[in-house]
């Protein structure tokens, strides 16, 4: 269980991992916390935006669209390896997801089948959503993936948490399949080895 990083805390973990940050607008104080708490912190979610196009993508991220209000994440991190900053606090990313996977994050143990979705992630969750369509077919760029890897351990680091602190949507809400395109174990497994 942990409180968040103070908004330069995260910026200057990301920054020490090697990340090239792009910090946009307000995005310290750009957040939802008017709809809840945010925090402890128990972990770092990964998503696909199902959008093209980076400049497009980063705009969605921050400001969100109809029928889900932004910041829809706290880094949106772009096909070049860039994170842009957008959000900082209580963010839309996670929703209602299953109490179960947050008690094993908690833990750092083996993820449960997701069945169920009463635990609000958006309160406990760091979220990255990265550029890519999501249809199984756009690529990833290596430069893409170091970033997501470098962008969860840096928080992993910082928090003191192992590799199995970081999932993907698709373990947290039953229905979701983001990301799609790279599968979790491996990327779990780039961040145990960053980690050592």
């Amino acid at each position: 269980m942990s409180s968040p990083m103070s908004a330069n805390k995260f910026l200057k973990a990301l920054e020490d991992e090697g990340l090239t940050v792009v910090q946009v607008g307000d995005w310290r104080t750009h957040n939802r916390n008017d709809k809840g708490s945010w925090g402890p912190v128990h972990g770092v979610m990964l998503h696909h935006t199902a959008t093209e196009g980076s400049a497009r993508t980063v705009d969605v991220c921050r400001e969100g669209r109809t029928g889900l209000p932004g910041p829809l994440c706290h880094g949106v991190i772009t096909k070049d390896g860039r994170v842009h900053l957008v959000g900082y606090g209580r963010v839309n990313h996670a929703g209602l997801g299953d109490d179960d996977v947050l008690r094993a994050v908690v833990a750092e143990k083996r993820l449960p089948d997701v069945d169920d979705s009463g635990a609000d992630g958006n309160r406990h969750f760091y979220g990255f959503e990265c550029e890519n369509l999501g249809d199984g077919k756009d690529p990833w760029p290596a430069v893409q993936l170091e970033a997501v890897e470098k962008a969860a351990a840096a928080l992993c680091r910082f928090h003191r948490w192992g590799a199995s602190s970081v999932i993907g949507h698709l373990e947290w809400q039953p229905g979701k399949v983001d990301p799609r395109g790279f599968s979790m174990h491996g990327m779990r497994a780039r961040v145990r080895e960053r980690l050592k």
